[in-house]
């Protein structure tokens, strides 16, 4: 199957991204007009101490309008190779780093309307290694013992999409 990319214009130029509309010849020979997230990608962090806990953040998502947990992570810095970007959120977001920084997959976070990239990362042999939080973010870290997490996750306690997905590719790793 064939696509053609025959125009595309910005509409919109955000702080975190960008949305495009763009007009595609599809297979059939038809038009159609699509928009389309635009974003430099991100990372996501599986935090495991030597408690065998896992480290999370609960932080307020506006569009969800209520405090979720989720997975420490941030947005790649234009031409930010993944590895680096994950060295520093982990830092900003629960205080430390990791002596192993061990990458387990990546993915299409929303490819219907979005061309955001995530990279997930497994962070072990933590210590402690703050850097100051962003301006805008008010986050409270939860370590939660490994033996609950994904128990949690099955009953619905977790629900952010990333984080879900980056245990998933955790798991063969974290259980025995």
């Amino acid at each position: 199957m064939k696509y053609e990319l025959i125009h595309s214009e910005p509409i919109y130029q955000g702080k975190a991204f960008n949305v495009q509309r763009d007009l595609v010849r599809l297979p059939d020979g038809n038009t159609s007009q699509l928009d389309v997230v635009k974003h430099v990608g991100a990372v996501t962090l599986v935090p495991c101490d030597e408690q065998e806990r896992i480290w999370f953040v609960r932080q307020y998502r506006h569009p969800a309008g209520e405090m979720l947990l989720e997975l420490p992570a941030g947005t790649l810095k234009v031409g930010e190779p993944p590895e680096i970007c994950a060295a520093r959120e982990l830092r900003e977001e629960i205080g430390h780093a990791a002596h192993n920084l061990r990458k387990l997959g990546e993915f299409f976070l929303a490819p219907g309307y979005s061309s955001e990239f995530m990279h997930v990362f497994l962070a072990t042999d933590l210590y402690a290694a703050p850097l100051p939080q962003d301006d805008d973010e008010f986050i409270k870290t939860e370590a939660i013992p490994l033996s609950t997490v994904f128990a949690m996750a099955a009953q619905g306690q977790l629900r952010d999409g990333k984080t879900l997905a980056a245990l998933f590719l955790a798991r063969e790793h974290l259980l025995p």
